[in-house]
């Protein structure tokens, strides 16, 4: 058996979908972990749609989720060019041959013709196909057709009475009569292949082994296998992996969320944790591992154990997938994920020096915890970009009676003082003060950490009080501590 070779073949007509990139992974991991070839190409033939504007999308979302390409676009190899639009003579040569063969014909019909033809069909109860009434024209009929100035479309001539099957790598055995499909377009009238037409010569030249790509694309199969067989060439085996459903059971679309690559990676996702996703989507690893690195999803990954039933976006199990890689990083890697959207926010400066970048690292690590994603620091870091304490109203009640403890007076006091006798106000000196306070009073750790996080932010929960002092800095913090009467 020759070497595996898998391809990832996206049309550049939007934004590159996030399904788009599972089905990426999928071919990328296979052929990490069978020493094969990944291969990338474009297929561009819906001239209309598609520009290179959502090509370079596609090839920079491709790189930023690490799927590295060994032939393909901007790569080269062997057996290019890897653009559709740019082998039309590689099709041309291959239809002429068809026609040679009597595999294929020119086909006349006009659009209103086969649309009244297609209702008719419809009207006696029958499944739409071509009648096949250009599929024995004379020369004569040929001519005159081509003096009226009608533009031929090529359809293939498709084999009656017989069985078109194939052994799917997901759903086992599918087969389908060749009657039901009909004698079909294969080059349009202007001269384009259709993408069923393409795609066979396209695989079969580029020397692909294995095709796996989204459910949608099943129904395309028998048409591409009858194709392969017209022309003689071996059949790939094929891998058709399920859709990708929202919660709701409808399929995956802008109202469950982002759809895009780009727009994860500019919420502050992480690549390694969206591929670590998308491969959950539909494979169901041994065991009952969850996270994995990308080193372990290509040893572990295998087609026999992906399942046929739809796959469901759980934008949950996302955040937790990624809120565990975010622990993972470290201080600088964390600042630079969080940066764009504290700059977005107006939290940062275009350009930090070093002394904003420091505190907006301590931010970072100080709301750590508390965010799945870089864009959810927008929300969480407002409390230290605001003059005013907001009350936590679920909570009022609770705050009252923090404040009303008899210690409670003497907490604030005893802090105030050491926050002003601090050199500098640092995590570290923050931490030393509230134990010194603990000894001093003999309360209890919550007796004197409550107090004061109630005080200087008006709520029962939050980030670690130790980063939270010194990011809100000693005067704005004073002042809190002084004005304690106010909340209550």
């Amino acid at each position: 058996m020759s070497k595996m070779k898998v391809r990832f073949a996206p049309s550049p007509t939007g934004p590159f979908h996030i399904g788009g990139a599972r089905s990426a992974l999928f071919n990328w991991l296979l052929a990490r972990r069978e020493g094969g070839t990944f291969l990338l190409r474009i297929e561009d033939t819906d001239l209309v749609r598609s520009t290179r504007e959502s090509e370079e999308n596609i090839k920079a979302a491709l790189k930023w989720l690490g799927m590295d390409w060994d032939e393909g676009i901007d790569v080269g190899g062997d057996n290019g060019p890897y653009r559709q639009t740019e082998r039309l003579d590689i099709y041309k040569e291959v239809t002429d041959r068809l026609i040679a063969e009597g595999k294929a014909y020119y086909c006349y019909c006009t659009e209103e013709e086969l649309e009244a033809e297609r209702q008719a069909q419809l009207a006696r109860g029958e499944t739409p196909k071509y009648n096949g009434h250009c599929r024995h024209l004379t020369e004569e009929q040929r001519a005159a057709y081509e003096a009226e100035g009608r533009k031929p479309t090529v359809r293939l001539r498709v084999p009656l009475n017989e069985t078109v099957a194939f052994d799917d790598m997901v759903r086992g055995h599918v087969s389908f009569e060749s009657n039901g499909i009909g004698d079909f377009v294969i080059v349009k009238s202007d001269g384009i292949p259709v993408y069923n037409y393409a795609v066979v010569i396209d695989d079969h030249t580029m020397e692909v082994t294995h095709v796996i790509r989204a459910e949608e694309h099943l129904s395309n199969t028998p048409r591409q296998i009858v194709i392969y067989n017209a022309l003689g060439w071996e059949v790939p085996t094929f891998g058709h992996i399920s859709l990708i459903m929202g919660k709701d059971g409808k399929k995956m679309s802008k109202r469950h969320g982002a759809t895009s690559v780009e727009q994860y990676k500019n919420l502050g996702y992480l690549p390694e944790a969206i591929n670590n996703f998308l491969a959950l989507m539909g494979w169901a690893p041994e065991g009952e591992q969850e996270l994995f690195t990308t080193e372990e999803l290509i040893k572990n990954f295998s087609m026999d154990r992906v399942a046929k039933n739809p796959a469901v976006f759980d934008i949950d199990k996302l955040n937790w997938i990624n809120f565990n890689y975010m622990k993972k990083l470290t201080d600088e890697e964390l600042y630079t994920l969080c940066l764009p959207s504290l700059q977005e926010a107006g939290y940062a400066s275009a350009q930090p020096d070093e002394a904003e970048k420091a505190r907006l690292t301590m931010l970072c690590v100080c709301l750590k915890d508390h965010i799945s994603y870089g864009a959810q620091i927008k929300e969480e870091a407002a409390m230290f970009f605001t003059d005013s304490i907001s009350i936590d109203e679920e909570h009022r009640d609770d705050i009252k009676a923090v404040l009303a403890e008899e210690s409670c007076p003497t907490v604030l006091a005893a802090f105030s003082d050491k926050l002003k006798a601090m050199d500098e106000v640092t995590p570290e000196q923050v931490k030393a003060a509230i134990k010194a306070i603990m000894k001093e009073t003999k309360l209890k750790g919550k007796f004197v950490f409550m107090p004061i996080r109630v005080a200087i932010t008006g709520q029962m929960h939050g980030p670690d009080l130790n980063y939270i002092v010194p990011l809100l800095g000693r005067d704005t913090v004073l002042a809190r501590l002084a004005s304690v009467d106010t909340l209550a």
